[in-house]
């Protein structure tokens, strides 16, 4: 199973942002795909997630209202659309394929498979 993000890039708060994670490998259709996102010195954060079925997102409290996940109709797409971004937004962002049908929580523990991250950044 590979993970590859894109989307990322520099923008000014305000602005947005639309991240995608290509998930190759059928065995993993039908598991939740995670997004998380890290700053220096700090834990990998969860920000949002999404069963296999794109039907129950789950936010973190921090993105909701503002940011929206999705999957693609193929289901080896995931999307996740980012608004208003602050500059407390500013990290990597990385894709996650769990080994569950639907997020577990926020922890990374759920994740079998990783992206090498996108890297966002929000001007002040």
């Amino acid at each position: 199973v590979q993970l590859v993000e894109s989307g990322g890039g520099l923008v000014q708060a305000g602005g947005s942002l639309r991240l995608s994670c290509a998930v190759s490998g059928d065995s993993f259709r039908r598991n939740a795909v995670v997004w998380f996102r890290q700053t220096p010195g700090k834990d990998r954060e969860l920000v949002a997630g999404i069963d296999w079925n794109g039907r129950w997102p789950i936010y973190a409290n921090s993105a909701k209202g503002r940011f929206t996940i999705s999957r693609g109709d193929a289901n080896n797409m995931v999307y996740l659309q980012m608004n208003s971004l602050t500059p407390e937004d500013t990290a990597v962002y990385y894709c996650g394929a769990s080994r569950f049908a639907a997020p577990q929580g926020q922890g990374v523990r759920q994740i079998s498979f990783w992206g090498h991250g996108t890297q966002v950044t929000v001007s002040s």
